[in-house]
């Protein structure tokens, strides 16, 4: 089979196009992947920046959707089902095997090239509300970057919830993303403080997202509300802010870090437990997974570029093969 492997630390010139064995199914969900997820980490990967270094050549991708192959009796999962899938072994190949509870069933309202990309973001921004933020019904999120693959994701996850939304854009094209994608209101980067505190009468907001950090982190702390949180999700503008702790005392506030992957690793079931939460607001509707930018298989290379000069928007994804 045919897979995208990294060979180089050189950035997205690094991804290669090669001819592998099909990995091994025995006792594990064989599924041949339709499409796959680009996202940040895997960018980083390919300068060796990622918390998990692999040694090279290995296939890159941790997430997929396509149609089952294979499955354990006892697994619950059959043969001919559309899923999606984290693959931690690499996701940019044909065909995957995984363990039972990194498969996910989709709806039939949802695309496979949709459900390719969903399942980093998604789950990553329901940690960053539910387990992180501990949100509550009526608060409002503001969301920084919400044009991107993040972004969106939370914009979505927070409509789906209830919770009233602010997204932060650069352009007038990522403002029509964000409506397109629920957000209650959209302010632009350039006096975005000073905007926040009018739509909130002065008072702020209770949550804020960031996917970015930057030079924005002091004035996201002081547009959060008394007893607001300020979640961290990564550093997509390149800088790691850092907090002056006597902040947090005028008016209570917190800034909590949302490290979805790690905490997967150390909380088994928890994955299962998330899908339990989205999945019904899936089934419903409530929950929207919007179509992702998709490239060919052999242009990988040009998907990553697009998220390091930041110009993608919404979620990418490549065609591993027709659907």
């Amino acid at each position: 089979m045919y897979a995208q492997q990294l060979t180089s630390a050189s950035g997205p010139a690094g991804v290669q196009l090669a001819e592998i064995d099909e990995p091994d199914g025995t006792g594990r969900v064989v599924v041949d992947l339709h499409a796959a997820g680009v996202a940040f980490p895997d960018l980083l990967q390919t300068t060796g920046s990622y918390q998990i270094v692999r040694d090279m050549p290995f296939v890159l991708g941790l997430e997929g959707a396509g149609v089952v192959r294979s499955a354990p009796a006892d697994s619950g999962i059959r043969a001919g089902q559309r899923v999606a899938v984290l693959a931690t072994d690499g996701a940019w190949q044909q065909t995957v095997a995984v363990e039972p509870d990194s498969v996910f069933p989709l709806p039939d309202s949802v695309s496979l090239e949709a459900g390719a990309g969903f399942l980093l973001n998604y789950l990553t921004v329901h940690f960053a509300l539910d387990e992180r933020a501990r949100y509550r019904a009526g608060e409002t999120v503001l969301v920084h970057g919400a044009a991107g693959g993040v972004g969106v994701a939370a914009l979505q996850v927070a409509a789906a919830l209830g919770l009233e939304t602010i997204a932060v854009v650069s352009t007038e094209e990522k403002a029509g993303i964000a409506k397109a994608n629920r957000a209650d209101h959209v302010v632009f980067v350039d006096g975005w403080k000073d905007r926040v505190r009018d739509l909130t009468d002065g008072r702020g907001v209770d949550i804020i997202l960031d996917p970015v950090g930057g030079d924005r982190f002091t004035d996201s702390l002081r547009s959060l509300a008394p007893n607001g949180r300020l979640v961290v999700l990564g550093f997509t503008g390149g800088e790691i802010p850092t907090v002056k702790a006597n902040r947090l005392l005028l008016r209570n506030i917190s800034v909590l870090g949302a490290g979805w992957g790690e905490y997967v690793r150390t909380h088994p079931g928890y994955t299962g437990r998330q899908w339990a939460a989205l999945s019904p607001l899936l089934e419903s509707g409530a929950l929207q997974i919007t179509e992702p930018t998709v490239y060919s298989f052999e242009h990988a290379g040009d998907a990553l570029r697009t998220l390091e000069t930041r110009s993608a928007t919404g979620k990418i994804a490549l065609s591993v093969r027709p659907s």
